[in-house]
């Protein structure tokens, strides 16, 4: 028998409850979507560039996670299509940010050990 896991079935009945109701008081489909998002290295670096500034055009994120606008663009586009960044069209440029605050402050907490990050620029 396994040395892991418990040999009879017991719980704290009151314990559970509280976790459950603490559980589903909260947004976990959200989280996942951000936690499946930074899964990727290179939408972690969309995000975490797009924390930085306010906003970036497609090209930029290109240029600064160094790939093809192509890529960027797809990669972007998965990230909308999450949930979890806007887009706005400016002639022929298309611009990204983030679509919440919760999800940049999210992002500064996991950087937090790496000195002089901070969100959208401040």
């Amino acid at each position: 028998m396994a040395n892991d896991r418990c040999d009879i079935y017991c719980y704290n009945e009151e314990t559970v409850n509280r976790v459950k109701n603490k559980m589903d008081s909260e947004d976990i489909t959200g989280i996942v979507k951000v936690f499946k998002a930074m899964a990727d290295e290179k939408r972690a670096k969309i995000v975490f560039a797009l924390s930085q500034e306010q906003e970036l055009c497609v090209c930029d994120v290109a240029n600064i996670i160094g790939t093809s606008v192509a890529t960027a663009s797809h990669h972007l586009r998965n990230l909308r299509k999450m949930g979890l960044a806007n887009y706005r069209k400016q002639g022929k440029l298309v611009f990204y940010s983030l679509e919440s605050e919760s999800m940049v402050q999210l992002l500064v907490q996991s950087f937090a050990p790496n000195e002089g990050v901070v969100a959208n620029g401040r």
